[in-house]
C-alpha cells in the first residue's frame, strides 16, 4: 500500500533520508551518506532545501556540513547545536536555533521540535573527550499539502509519545528498529499503537551485525499488538516509497 500523499520518500540507508514535498522541494534528514549500505554520497548530493538532524552522533551529524555547504539549505536545529555552527558553519545564516516544544516554518514546511530518549555526545577531530552537540531530538514535519510525519531520530520508546500523538497526529513514523542503540522491534510497535500512525518506515537497523531487528519482526509485533491496519514500509537502500 503506498502513502498516497503526493510525496516521495527515498532511503540512503541507516537513518539517512530524502524527502521531496508536494510543493516540489527536498528535506534530508540525518544525513550520513557516508553509511555502508547508502549508494549515493554526500558530494553527490545536489539539492537541499531544508536539512533536519536529530543529533550529534557521528552516524546522523556525519555528513551534514558536507551536505549543508554544498546545497545552503535552512537548517533547524537544537539551540546548543546552532551555537556551535555559529562558529564552525560557513552559512550560519541559514541555522535556525529551537528546542523542544518549538515549531518554526521553513521553505513552507513547519517544523516541531519534540523530545527523544537517547544520548548525542560523539568523538570528533581526536580530541579526548566527547562532544556535545545539544539533546537528541526528534521532528514533526507538516508538508506544504497538511501531512504530518514523526521523524523519531534514535530513541527508546517512551509514554509520552502518546502526547505527540494527540498533539501532531502524525499519519506516519520514522522508526528506528535495530536495538542495541535504540528501540529493537518489539519496543518500536508498542512505539506504533502510542503514536496511532498507519504507515510505518523503520531504520537504524542492519546496517552492522549489532542493530539486529528486522522489518518482518517489527512487522510480527505489530500484529502481535491488533493493529491490523498498520502499514510497514521496508525499502531497500536507494528504494523509494510515495
Amino acid at each position: 500500500m503506498a502513502i498516497d500523499r503526493d510525496t516521495t520518500i527515498t532511503w540512503y540507508g541507516h537513518s539517512c533520508w530524502e524527502v521531496t514535498t508536494p510543493g516540489g522541494r527536498t528535506i534530508i534528514l540525518d544525513p550520513w551518506f557516508s553509511n555502508p549500505s547508502s549508494p549515493k554520497s554526500a558530494a553527490d548530493v545536489d539539492r537541499c532545501d531544508l536539512l533536519l538532524v536529530t543529533h550529534g552522533h557521528s552516524d546522523h551529524f556525519g555528513d551534514a556540513l558536507m551536505v549543508g555547504s554544498r546545497t545552503r539549505p535552512t537548517w533547524p536545529c537544537i539551540h546548543e547545536l546552532s551555537l556551535w555552527l555559529a562558529r564552525n558553519f560557513a552559512h550560519k545564516d541559514s541555522v535556525i536555533g529551537m528546542n523542544k516544544g518549538g515549531t518554526v516554518e521553513a521553505a513552507g514546511i513547519k517544523v516541531t521540535m519534540v523530545r527523544a530518549d537517547h544520548s548525542a555526545g560523539d568523538i570528533y577531530g581526536g580530541v579526548e573527550a566527547p562532544l556535545y552537540l545539544g539533546e537528541p531530538v526528534g521532528f514533526i514535519v507538516e508538508l506544504e499539502n497538511g501531512f504530518r510525519f514523526y521523524f523519531a531520530g534514535d530513541t527508546d520508546v517512551f509514554g509520552d509519545m502518546r502526547l505527540i500523538a494527540e498533539r501532531y497526529r502524525p499519519e506516519l513514523a520514522f522508526l528506528p528498529i535495530g536495538g542495541h542503540f535504540t528501540m529493537d522491534p518489539v519496543a518500536a510497535a508498542i512505539a506504533v499503537e502510542l503514536l496511532g500512525v498507519k504507515h510505518v518506515l523503520p531504520m537504524h537497523y542492519g546496517t552492522f551485525p549489532i542493530l539486529a531487528g528486522t522489518p518482518d519482526q517489527l512487522r510480527a509485533a505489530i500484529q502481535s499488538r491488533g493493529l491490523a491496519d498498520v502499514e510497514v514500509h521496508a525499502v531497500q537502500p536507494g528504494g523509494t516509497i510515495a
